[in-house]
């Protein structure tokens, strides 16, 4: 009798487990989840209970990542109603309704979702779906979803939209801060009063603006052809309109509208469990909501970036030449609908904004001229699908906002009157026609031995033009061919424009010169602003460097890499065309008594980050693993709005998966930047990059050079003066006395203690640009720095240089 007593206990208790297992996704009608309790997804991926997001003590009903990135959140229920102690419950009442109750108070929040119940027969539950949707279930009907109510974060499944039917709006909210849920000052929504398109706004302020899906992708953001990630489905029709991705592998990913303003494609690594950042909607100047205007048209590789459309000329001259292009453009001549107007294309853009234009989906190309041209108010037209050579019509009747040039397959008809096009189309044919005429004239009046003298010379001219032209090698000191790799991706240059350009290396041009030669500013035929960097002849240093420059950046494209738009070869003679950077570069500012008041700590700060997401390109996201082995503040240079670019890639090395550490005799660099084991042994990898980060960081912040630094209480370099600091509480006195009125003292303080990670003296211990960018973003805790290297307060490690004329060539390295 007793052992049928325990097996009948044991089967009980198997039978109330398994209902508790089968029940771990669920709740039903007049039960409750309590702080404390949760329900997890089938499959284990997601979770919901209540939470407490970063330091703030308030609790949250929500929904997070379980399986992987534990507490990552995707949805917050009671987002403006937090409980403040942990008495909360969320209840699924009969009638269908989620309500959260917490004390004294029976409603802080409430799904509003009801049905007429029939009987005792209808059956009411709530469940958290395997895709992280909380859905209320009536009679195997879905009659309310949290996927219908997103916050700051989308995530595969999950529709962008409207629903036309019920008016309901789907749209991204931020959060006030990493602690504070509530809805912040950031979203973004679909605007569907012309054809679709998405709106970001800072409150009632639009910032920036998704182009509308064009087929492939949305206008002005990268087309998604084969992408083997996700897929994205855009939905139009008489119901609704929305948006949505579905993840086509077993990679995850999610959209987070960040706490202030950045719209991130997030992805997860197991490799590191982490995340990183796949892409950003917002990445340069261009970006920007209407920077130029009506009727302009920006393009990132222009300075100024702003230029008005062919047919159009700046409406305030004066403050267009002052780079404020807010009044934008207005007609050289106005439209004369009965006299012919005409239709200029653009190729190549992200089409303005179409917040009041009018499409047709099923319209040809030519149907869509023939019906803009009709309407006397007509602007432009372009194709609404650009697959397949286009298909659909969009047509403007209003001033064109928000164009930028574009590397797409998208074009826009720009209507102008007859005679400026009839002028634009002269000038592009005329010039050649008449060119040949009097060439013709010229050799047929000419004598047989003239015409031999001519042909001669103007094969010379030609030759002296294009010196170069396709070659991949050069010739080194002893003339023997250097082959050079990687110039297909590169624009050539003649040896002819690129003096046009600089005004034949006019010393007047000349903006700096480092060990391989001088640089200097040219503009081109197509008022480019360029800077030129034309390598010594004599330095055999400088055929190195250009190998680098080239076989490094060629193929490499990130918004904090400076760009190289091409080359000139001829013999010994080696040029590198990048794109102009008006600011020079970050040690110009830095070290200047007056000019580092031109640097607050936001600007600061977003240096810090920008190298940052830089580096960690380099590192683990390009095409090309590259260690830079250069880092330092004359390399960073500054764009039009502060924005770093990483530049001089001659010394650079290139590395292949796991193969992150390399050794040379030769060591180089630049003194104070050098991390102890490169400069002792030889011994270079991705952490002695992380070394020169940090030391950067450091002079950021105070304002002062490493190698150069004193102090009248001991003899350490910034290094050392800031880790004594640091162990003493008084890290904030490491600070600039500038940007006292600025600074964010939490901003400061991770920075420094960020910046302490990275000069520690093992390489081993050095966290990875991957952990460095998420460490300077996060709010969590931080590991505690060891010793930086050449901490003179207990070892001092000098390096002296074979040179003293050479500041980056580095050799005899020793300790005492």
């Amino acid at each position: 009798m007793e052992v049928q007593s325990v097996q009948l206990f044991f089967f009980i208790a198997f039978i109330l487990v398994q209902s508790y297992c089968i029940a771990l996704d669920t709740i039903s009608a007049n039960h409750e989840i309590r702080d404390g309790n949760s329900l997890v997804s089938e499959g284990g991926m997601f979770e919901l209970g209540f939470f407490s997001p970063g330091k703030s003590k308030n609790r949250y009903v929500g929904i997070w990542f379980k399986k992987i990135s534990y507490g990552t959140v995707v949805w917050v229920a009671n987002r403006n109603t937090p409980i403040a102690d942990k008495s909360g419950m969320l209840k699924l009442n009969r009638l269908g309704n989620l309500v959260i109750v917490s004390g004294g108070n029976p409603m802080v929040w409430s799904s509003n979702s009801t049905v007429f119940v029939h009987g005792n027969n209808s059956v009411v539950v709530a469940q958290l779906l395997s895709n992280g949707n909380l859905v209320v279930w009536h009679t195997n009907k879905i009659i309310w979803q949290s996927f219908d109510y997103p916050g700051d974060t989308y995530i595969a499944g999950m529709k962008f939209g409207k629903d036309l039917v019920t008016g309901l709006l789907r749209f991204m909210s931020s959060w006030k801060s990493p602690d504070d849920p509530s809805v912040g000052e950031y979203s973004d929504k679909l605007d569907a009063t012309g054809f679709p398109q998405t709106y970001g706004r800072k409150g009632d302020v639009i910032t920036r603006r998704l182009g509308p899906w064009n087929g492939l992708g949305f206008s002005g953001f990268p087309d998604e052809k084969g992408n083997p990630i996700y897929s994205t489905d855009f939905s139009l029709n008489e119901k609704e309109i929305y948006y949505k991705f579905e993840l086509q592998s077993s990679v995850v990913q999610r959209i987070v509208l960040t706490w202030d303003g950045k719209t991130q494609i997030l992805q997860w690594i197991e490799r590191i469990k982490d995340w990183i950042v796949y892409a950003e909607t917002f990445v340069d100047t261009c970006d920007r909501f209407s920077l130029c205007g009506p009727n302009g048209i920006c393009s990132i590789n222009k300075h100024p970036p702003c230029t008005c459309m062919k047919g159009f000329e700046p409406k305030n001259l004066e403050e267009w030449q002052a780079s404020d292009w807010v009044s934008g453009c207005t007609r050289k001549t106005p439209l004369n609908c009965g006299n012919g107007d005409g239709f200029w294309k653009v190729a190549g853009v992200k089409v303005p904004d179409t917040g009041r234009s009018w499409y047709n989906v099923s319209m040809t190309l030519d149907e869509c001229e023939m019906a803009c041209k009709k309407n006397c108010s007509c602007t432009g037209y372009a194709s609404v699908d650009i697959r397949n050579g286009g298909s659909g019509c969009l047509l403007w009747f209003h001033d064109l906002l928000d164009t930028r040039e574009y590397d797409s397959d998208q074009d826009i008809y720009i209507r102008i009157d007859a005679t400026e096009l009839e002028g634009l189309m002269d000038s592009q044919y005329n010039f050649n026609i008449r060119k040949s005429i009097i060439i013709a004239l010229l050799l047929t009046s000419t004598a047989l031995s003239l015409i031999f003298v001519v042909a001669y010379a103007c094969r010379k001219i030609n030759q002296w033009r294009h010196k170069g032209r396709g070659n991949r090698y050069l010739l080194d000191k002893k003339n023997r061919r250097v082959e050079i790799d990687h110039l297909d991706d590169l624009q050539f240059f003649s040896l002819f424009e690129v003096a046009r350009a600089t005004d034949n290396f006019s010393v007047s041009n000349k903006i700096g010169e480092g060990g391989f030669g001088p640089v200097y500013k040219g503009v081109l035929d197509d008022r480019r602003e360029i800077a030129v960097k034309r390598l010594s002849e004599s330095s055999q240093q400088g055929l190195d460097e250009f190998k680098n420059e080239v076989i490094c950046i060629a193929k490499l494209q990130h918004r904090n890499l400076v760009k190289l738009l091409g080359y000139c070869i001829y013999k010994k003679e080696l040029i590198l065309i990048y794109e102009y950077m008006p600011n020079k570069s970050l040690d110009f500012f830095l070290f200047d008594e007056t000019r580092s008041l031109m640097l607050d700590w936001s600007q600061r700060f977003n240096i810090i980050h920008g190298m940052a997401r830089g580096i960690l390109y380099l590192h683990q996201d390009s095409r090309l693993q590259i260690i830079h082995r250069d880092l330092k503040a004359g390399n960073i240079l500054l764009d039009y709005d502060m924005n770093p670019k990483i530049s001089d890639f001659g010394l650079a090395r290139n590395f292949v998966g796991h193969d992150t550490t390399a050794k040379t005799k030769k060591v180089v660099g630049t003194y104070g930047y050098i991390s102890p084991e490169y400069a002792v042994h030889g011994r270079f990898s991705i952490k002695s990059d992380v070394f020169s980060f940090g030391v950067l960081v450091l002079e950021i912040i105070s304002g002062k050079k490493n190698r150069e630094f004193t102090h009248g209480d001991h003899n350490d370099n910034l290094l050392g003066h800031a880790w004594r600091l640091f162990k003493e509480g008084r890290s904030t006195e490491l600070m600039s006395g500038s940007l006292q009125a600025s600074c964010v003292v939490s901003e400061v303080l991770r920075s420094i203690h960020v910046a302490l990670l990275c000069v520690q003296h093992h390489a081993e211990d050095r966290p990875t640009m991957l952990s460095v960018v998420l460490m300077l973003v996060s709010e969590g805790v931080l590991p505690q720095p060891k010793q930086p290297a050449f901490f003179t307060g207990e070892i001092q490690i000098e390096v002296k240089s074979v040179s003293s004329a050479d500041d980056y060539m580095i050799t005899q390295p020793y300790a005492r």
